[in-house]
C-alpha cells in the first residue's frame, strides 16, 4: 500500500469464510480529514531536525554564510531610502526614512522567505514523502522556522540602527515584539500550506510565487506609511496580515502609532483565518502528495 493512503484510512473487521478467520478493509478516508494536532507533538523531533537539516544545507559551500541575512534587507533598505526616501520624497511618519523602511523589512524578510520556502517544500522532499511516513505539515512547517536565525540577526542590526539614530529607549511595547513575529509566522505559514499543496498538483504555482511576494512586498506598508490612509480604510488595509506585522514592529521599537490599533487586530485575525483554512486544505490533499510529488 502506498503511504499516501496510510494516513487516512478506515479499517474494519469481518468474519472470513473460514471459522475463526478475519479480513481487514482498507479504504481511503473521504472528505474533510482531521488536523491531529496531537501528532505533531508525537512528531516533533522531526520537525527539529528537518529545521536544523535545511538551516545547514541553506549555507553550505556559501562564502558569507549567514552574513546573507543582514545583507538582504540591508540593500534593499539603501534602494528604498535613495528612490522612495530621497527621490521621492515619501513621508516616514516623521522617522529616518532608513529606520523606518528597515523596520518594516526585518519582519518581511522573514516572512517573504519562509513563504517562498514553504511553497516549493513539499516538491523538493519528495525523496522523504514516498519513503516515510511523519505528518507532512511539518515539512512547509520547518522551512518557516529556519529563517528565525537571520530573523533574529537583522534584528540586531536594526536594533544598533535604533541606538544609531539616539531612538533606543526601554519601553513596555517591546514585549510586543515576540506577538508580532508569531504573526509574521502565522502569516507565511498559513500562506506555505495553501500554495505548497497546490504545487505538488499545479507546478506553474511556483513560478507565481515570486510574483505575488513582489505584489504582497507593495501592499504592505514598507515603503510608504500606512497613515496615508484614514478612517475606515486603514482598517480594510489591514486584511492584509503583514500590515499589522510592519505596523506593530514599529510602534514596538520606534514608538509610532499605537497598538494593537483596530487594523493590527483585522490582521491578525485574518493570520488564523489563512492558518486554519491552509491547515484544513492541506490536510484534505495530503492523501495524494505520495502518488503524485
Amino acid at each position: 500500500m502506498r503511504d499516501g493512503l496510510s494516513e487516512d484510512v478506515r479499517a474494519s473487521v469481518a468474519p472470513s469464510t473460514s471459522p475463526g478467520a478475519a479480513f481487514t478493509v482498507i479504504e481511503p478516508a473521504h472528505g474533510w480529514a482531521p488536523l491531529k494536532l496531537s501528532e505533531l507533538w508525537g512528531y516533533r523531533e522531526v520537525l527539529y531536525f528537518l529545521v536544523w537539516r535545511d538551516i545547514k544545507i541553506r549555507y553550505r559551500q556559501t562564502l558569507i554564510g549567514m552574513a546573507w541575512a543582514i545583507i538582504q534587507p540591508v540593500m534593499t533598505m539603501v534602494v528604498f531610502s535613495v528612490f522612495f526616501g530621497r527621490l521621492a520624497q515619501m513621508p516616514s511618519d516623521g522617522l529616518p526614512y532608513p529606520l523606518f523602511a528597515f523596520a518594516a523589512l526585518v519582519p518581511w524578510t522573514f516572512f517573504a522567505s519562509g513563504l517562498t520556502l514553504a511553497a516549493n517544500s513539499l516538491v523538493h522532499s519528495g525523496h522523504l514523502i514516498t519513503k516515510v511516513y511523519f505528518p507532512r505539515l511539518l515539512v512547509p512547517m520547518a522551512r518557516v522556522l529556519i529563517g528565525l536565525p537571520d530573523l533574529g540577526l537583522s534584528s540586531l542590526v536594526l536594533l544598533g540602527m535604533i541606538w544609531w539614530y539616539g531612538l533606543l529607549q526601554a519601553r513596555p511595547a517591546l514585549l510586543w515584539l515576540p506577538v508580532f513575529a508569531l504573526l509574521a509566522f502565522v502569516t507565511a505559514l498559513g500562506m506555505g500550506l495553501w500554495l505548497s499543496a497546490l504545487n505538488v498538483q499545479y507546478r506553474d504555482i511556483q513560478h507565481a510565487v515570486p510574483f505575488l511576494v513582489q505584489v504582497w512586498l507593495f501592499a504592505t506598508p514598507i515603503a510608504y506609511p500606512s497613515s496615508l490612509l484614514s478612517g475606515p480604510w486603514r482598517t480594510v488595509y489591514g486584511l492584509n496580515p503583514m500590515v499589522g506585522v510592519v505596523e506593530g514592529f514599529r510602534w514596538a521599537l520606534l514608538g509610532k502609532g499605537t497598538a494593537p490599533s483596530p487594523g493590527v487586530v483585522v490582521s491578525a485575525l485574518a493570520a488564523v483565518i489563512i492558518l486554519v483554512t491552509g491547515a484544513f486544505f492541506f490536510r484534505r490533499a495530503e492523501r495524494t502528495f505520495a502518488d503524485v510529488v
